[in-house]
């Protein structure tokens, strides 16, 4: 994964993550294992079975983080913190009952850190590939928010010429995303200095929509 892109999503979830958080579909664990350096404890979760064994072969020297499988939605709760999902949601039919999911599993005042793709028309072939059955907006991101009863504390977009280059390199090119020159570009140039200039402005447009959201408390 990009590293520049990485560190700079694991920022937008650091601040809300409190003392025991949970990762939903964690994935092979890039973002969890940055989140560690500022959470006491964390649990790690996944439904794919492959992935769930390779995070417990990362992970089993780590007392501090607690590996679990979770199919997405569920009827389990528990206490967290927070429950963070970085580009999961897409990928579910029932994302309404993925977030009651991830709402029922944090304490009342928790978290819930989403973020989703961004915008219909940028959904191509890689969408496809990849098992993407929607792409979100601010507004549609707000209405499924609001849908599973979590109050709105952050809702923006980000990333804004990271959607031009997507746009552009898989839906006009038909290129599949993955390692490569356009890749490390993207990250040693575009993403950072697209960083920075979000720091001042908040765009009206990006490859992603970031949404914090609580449990009311």
């Amino acid at each position: 994964m990009a590293k520049n892109h990485r560190k700079w999503f694991v920022a937008f979830a650091t601040p809300f993550l409190g003392d025991d958080p949970i990762e939903v579909s964690a994935g092979l664990g890039d973002y969890a294992a940055e989140w560690l350096e500022h959470a006491p404890r964390m649990t790690v979760t996944e439904a794919d079975p492959d992935r769930l064994l390779a995070l417990k072969e990362r992970f089993s020297a780590n007392r501090e983080v607690s590996i679990r499988e979770l199919m997405l939605p569920s009827e389990i709760t528990a206490e967290h913190s927070a429950a963070v999902s970085y580009n999961v949601l897409e990928h579910i039919e029932d994302d309404l009952g993925a977030l009651q999911t991830m709402r029922s599993l944090v304490r009342p005042g928790g978290y819930v850190i989403i973020v989703v793709p961004a915008f219909p028309f940028a959904m191509g072939p890689a969408d496809i590939a990849t098992g993407h059955v929607r792409r979100y907006t601010r507004k549609t991101m707000r209405e499924v928010l609001l849908a599973a009863d979590l109050e709105i504390e952050r809702l923006h977009y980000a990333n804004s010429l990271g959607l031009i280059g997507y746009y552009v390199s898989t839906c006009l090119l038909r290129q599949k995303p993955g390692p490569g020159l356009m890749v490390k570009f993207y990250d040693s140039t575009v993403a950072p200095m697209t960083r920075f200039a979000e720091k001042f402005v908040t765009p009206p447009f990006g490859q992603s929509v970031i949404a914090i959201a609580r449990r009311p408390a």
